[in-house]
């Protein structure tokens, strides 16, 4: 029996250019991706620290007491406390709403729906024998716009307890509080006067 080299020839060679071809694709591909320019890498940005917090603090209220880590500020009548930790990366504001002793049970259950659905990022809180509104985040993390929605989270949970119990910025569904109308207008007005520069 006789070996025809010839379509076996064909075949090899078939074969050897579309390897060939597949490497050359592959190069080419490789060459393309290396022709690319580089990403710059990018840096993280530093994050929000006291120095910072102090400079956006200072823009919604000049009057402000305290040192970078603890600030006191009047917001519309309201006392606010502003407590950061550098080294635990955590910020919380906080505002006292309410003697503790005087909370009914009704009251209490009434916060704690609240906090599921109408408080959104700010919650009512007891402690010390007040209850306390209070946004709680990480520092390096929250961005001025994050902080200034907060504080008027907070301050809105001061004056909604006892109606609303609303933070002022929308109300999830999902729970047992009435849609009623929000207090959005002061969440606006320490957005724009933090955020103006």
């Amino acid at each position: 029996m006789r070996f025809n080299r010839k379509p076996f020839a064909v075949h090899i060679l078939m074969l050897v250019f579309s390897l060939l071809g597949a490497s050359n694709l592959a190069l080419a591909a490789e060459g393309r991706q290396k022709a690319k320019p580089e990403p710059i890498p990018k840096t993280k940005p530093a994050g929000m620290n006291n120095a910072q917090l102090d400079a956006l603090i200072r823009r919604i209220d000049k009057t402000a007491e305290g040192r970078p880590g603890y600030w006191k500020l009047n917001i519309e009548g309201h006392l606010v406390v502003v407590i950061t930790d550098e080294k635990a990366d955590r910020m919380r504001i906080i505002s006292a709403v309410a003697k503790a002793e005087e909370v009914s049970v009704e009251t209490l259950q009434r916060l704690m729906q609240a906090n599921f659905d109408s408080a959104l990022d700010a919650r009512y809180s007891i402690a010390k024998g007040a209850v306390w509104s209070v946004f709680i985040h990480p520092l390096a993390a929250l961005s001025d716009t994050e902080f200034l929605s907060g504080m008027g989270q907070v301050i809105n949970l001061g004056l909604t307890y006892g109606t609303t119990f609303s933070s002022g910025a929308l109300i999830f569904n999902g729970g047992d509080t009435a849609v009623e109308q929000q207090r959005r207008e002061l969440i606006d007005r320490l957005l724009k006067k933090g955020l103006a520069i």
